[in-house]
């Protein structure tokens, strides 16, 4: 089989809702808001729920639970992300010429570098249903552990190995990637908060259905 063709399809069995496996889990769907590197809701989310793989939810049920006996929260910003999103910020980069959200996301680099680096992919993991993004909180607080940057801001600061931060806030990375790597999952090199489950089930498949509760429910 040539590993080079991907399938799209808006067949959204195999998916859940993460709430249902993780009661109580914390959301932030950035790319439902406006507050996110482009600045608009973007394409695909109609709603603000993680959804993903039931091998996704299955792990980070686990890494939940692990989490919880050290004292944490997990925190998701993103998971499935539509096949359309990513054609959204595809066609940002290449054609938008606004960058008023440049200060927040991504302020030392040009909008094309943002591909270049490997910040943004022209075909993302998330669309194949089994990545997700997220930190941790503090159950004590209620605040989110201090990682030494935002979520999304697109900078060396975010590579996971980055010590131009406290030692206070490699901890807590150490403390996310070690507990996801535990449990199945993969991170990548310019992003703290970036996890692939290693066996995901579509390894070829990008989905295109979108980010809704009710659509799972068809």
């Amino acid at each position: 089989m040539n590993r080079d063709y991907k399938k799209i399809t808006m067949n959204p069995a195999g998916f859940v809702l993460l709430s249902d496996y993780v009661p109580g889990i914390v959301q932030e769907i950035r790319y439902f808001s406006t507050y996110n590197f482009i600045g608009d809701r973007i394409d695909g989310y109609e709603e603000p729920c993680a959804i993903i793989t039931k091998e996704t939810a299955r792990a980070l049920k686990s890494v939940s639970n692990e989490m919880m006996v050290q004292g944490y929260r997990l925190k998701i910003f993103d998971t499935y992300r539509p096949a359309c999103a990513v054609r959204h910020f595809v066609l940002w980069g290449i054609e938008d010429q606004d960058i008023r959200m440049k200060p927040y996301f991504y302020p030392d680099l040009e909008k094309q570098e943002l591909f270049m680096k490997g910040y943004i992919a022209k075909q993302s993991s998330h669309s194949r249903g089994s990545t997700v993004d997220l930190t941790l909180l503090d159950m004590k607080t209620g605040k989110e552990l201090d990682m030494g940057s935002p979520f999304d801001l697109f900078s060396e600061l975010s590579h996971p190995d980055n010590r131009d931060i406290t030692d206070e806030q490699y901890e807590n990375r150490m403390i996310l990637r070690n507990g996801m790597i535990r449990n199945g999952f993969t991170p990548i090199n310019c992003e703290w908060w970036h996890f692939t489950l290693e066996n995901e089930p579509y390894p070829d498949t990008y989905f295109e259905f979108p980010v809704s509760s009710a659509y799972l429910k068809k």
